[in-house]
């Protein structure tokens, strides 16, 4: 789906499919430098980051795995529940490898901060984070990011990979929802 595809429901785009592409490839190029003869495991957070680990792992050189864990924040509403719940966890076992937790985007990090705390305890090489998108601006708890793809503002945003009511996640670009859609 492209911008012009929905554009009634959209403020603004962000990003355009292309420059996404350009950032993966310069973080996936930044990630096989930093582990040059390592193997690398890439867990990703799902749903959203399926199109993240799809494309980072494609664009890196060197061997990579992947992984998957689901969890949750929320109870049955919109307001988060203060219990984070692992809704899926990971098949792989974590002591001794070097690990990358991907996201899609990192909003008040403390569903991310729970879940690094988790897997920090399974004794693995190295933990680091890779997000496509931050809010600096929305952000409640400390989370040391090693790999941002864009900083970007605090609203609401949709596309490549993020959902609001489960659509918009096939829309290639990144961009702002108007506030017509979820008033």
């Amino acid at each position: 789906m492209d911008a012009a595809d929905v554009r009634d429901d959209l403020s603004e785009v962000l990003y355009t499919s292309d420059q996404i592409a350009e950032r993966i490839a310069e973080v996936a190029a930044q990630i096989d430098e930093d582990y040059a003869g390592r193997e690398v495991l890439l867990v990703g957070v799902l749903n959203g980051a399926v199109m993240v680990v799809a494309d980072l792992q494609r664009a890196m050189k060197n061997h990579v795995q992947m992984d998957w864990m689901a969890v949750s924040s929320y109870g049955s509403g919109t307001q988060s529940s203060g219990v984070v719940r692992i809704l899926k966890d990971l098949s792989s076992d974590l002591d001794g490898r070097h690990v990358i937790v991907v996201e899609d985007i990192i909003d008040t990090g403390l569903t991310l901060s729970y879940l690094m705390s988790n897997l920090a305890s399974r004794n693995p090489a190295s933990l680091e984070i890779m997000t496509m998108f931050r809010k600096p601006e929305a952000s409640r708890m400390e989370v040391d990011v090693k790999y941002v793809g864009y900083d970007i503002p605090n609203k609401f945003v949709v596309g490549f990979g993020l959902d609001y009511d489960g659509r918009y996640r096939n829309l290639r670009d990144l961009a702002i929802l108007s506030p017509h859609v979820y008033s």
